[in-house]
């Protein structure tokens, strides 16, 4: 027996993995540098490019002279619109839907149908979605090309990904939750209600914040149903549009004046797109902050 500490020798197996981790490490720093410099990049282009035209007036004031001058507060609010109203429909069914698949559908053929058609669903281009609103909701519904009709198609086109996301939310509360409030004589709807549903908001919004942002940026299907060349709106008006009148939104206002408009100034269609890439961060930044502030009160 030897006294004093034993000093291990490192095998060449030993060495071996640590190199192979080190190497992973950095392989998977690099590519999340790849991710995030070429979009730090981009945001940097268009601020720097549209900076000239950048300003409140901008956001508040209407287009003049063709849309070769002042704001665009008519295509903003019309963006509002169609996202909030979009949002109001989709995520109560969405939820409700994932609710269903997740805690009360059995595994039959039924079920795994519906789910393969939410999957499939969630695949479709833009441009079906937007035929679809443009035959449902225009046509057969006989609602006309109006911001319900468009909001309606961008429901559509977004539930599926509230769903996937909803159910994978729901699905991530422990099993043993649920059974402990059985054992005591809850119902299934009260641990849905106020174990499961609690625990899951965080993965909830995680659906809503895609839904938003998918939903803000589109051009097709609003410009099927419901979005509109031009509209004269007053400065800073927010009860502008109606339900049923269409509306200008920023996506299809970018596209027009970058591509139908001449004469525009060049700082005007950058700083449009700021705009839209600034609301959509916006939102997402307000969730995610929810998101996390729900995430620090689990208690697992």
């Amino acid at each position: 027996m030897t006294d004093g500490p034993t000093n291990f020798i490192e095998t060449p197996f030993v060495r071996r993995k640590r190199r192979a981790e080190s190497l992973a490490k950095w392989v998977f720093l690099a590519m999340s540098f790849a991710m995030v410099v070429p979009l730090l990049l981009i945001l940097g282009f268009l601020v720097a490019r549209a900076w000239p035209a950048l300003s409140l007036d901008f956001l508040l004031d209407p287009p003049v002279r063709g849309m070769r001058a002042g704001g665009i507060w008519p295509a903003l609010l019309g963006t509002i619109y169609l996202v909030v109203i979009s949002l109001a429909v989709a995520a109560p069914i969405g939820i409700l839907a994932a609710v269903y698949l997740n805690e009360y559908a059995r595994d039959n053929w039924f079920n795994r149908l519906i789910n393969l058609a939410v999957i499939n669903l969630a695949g479709v281009p833009s441009i079906v979605h937007a035929l679809f609103g443009l035959g449902a909701f225009v046509l057969a519904a006989g609602i006309g090309k109006s911001i319900l009709a468009a909001s309606l198609t961008l429901a559509v086109m977004t539930l599926p990904v509230i769903i996937a996301s909803t159910r994978e939310a729901l699905a991530s509360v422990p099993r043993s939750f649920r059974e402990a409030c059985w054992n005591v004589g809850a119902t299934r709807w009260q641990t849905i209600r106020a174990v499961v549903l609690p625990n899951s908001i965080s993965g909830i919004l995680t659906g809503v914040i895609l839904q938003v942002s998918r939903a803000a940026g589109e051009t097709a299907p609003i410009m099927f149903t419901g979005a509109l060349f031009f509209k004269a709106v007053d400065r800073g008006d927010l009860f502008a549009y109606g339900l049923l009148e269409q509306c200008m939104a920023l996506s299809m206002h970018l596209y027009v004046i970058a591509t139908q408009v001449p004469g525009v100034p060049e700082a005007v269609p950058y700083a449009t797109a700021v705009v839209l890439l600034g609301a959509v961060l916006l939102v997402n930044a307000t969730a995610i902050a929810v998101r996390v502030y729900m995430r620090s009160r689990k208690k697992w």
